[in-house]
């Protein structure tokens, strides 16, 4: 990729990146950005046991805070209540999972690195606030 991403554009670059990636780990592909009063879950997946909720954070390389720690309790509490609604609503039979997936970028804004956090929080975080 020649030209250099635009901030707004990076995290739609992430997303896209992410999808791909999980794809061809064998997860099927469900919606992306679903949104809810409580806010948005940026893409969904499944596989044979897990409806998999992923947030998917972009950084350039050498940023001085990585994706993993920005997904802090607030924005976690976020993710579970849109989760429940997505739940509610689709009906699912599947156990729920939350995932992170840092897409790091260089400078050229390609794909350097991909992290996958499985399983990086779960609903008995949302205990803590209620």
């Amino acid at each position: 990729m020649e030209k250099r991403l635009k901030s707004t554009n990076i995290g739609k670059f992430g997303e896209n990146v992410a999808k791909k990636y999980l794809v061809n780990k064998g997860l099927k592909y469900l919606k992306s950005n679903y949104h809810s009063k409580y806010g948005e879950i940026d893409i969904i997946f499944e596989d044979d046991k897990y409806i998999i909720f992923v947030e998917v954070k972009t950084r350039k390389e050498g940023a001085l805070v990585r994706g993993v720690d920005s997904v802090n309790n607030f924005k976690k509490v976020k993710i579970l209540k849109t989760a429940l609604v997505y739940i509610l609503e689709f009906n699912p039979k599947k156990q729920p999972r939350f995932d992170v997936l840092e897409v790091i970028i260089n400078r050229k804004g390609e794909c350097f690195k991909i992290n996958h956090f499985q399983n990086a929080f779960d609903m008995e975080e949302l205990d803590a606030f209620f």
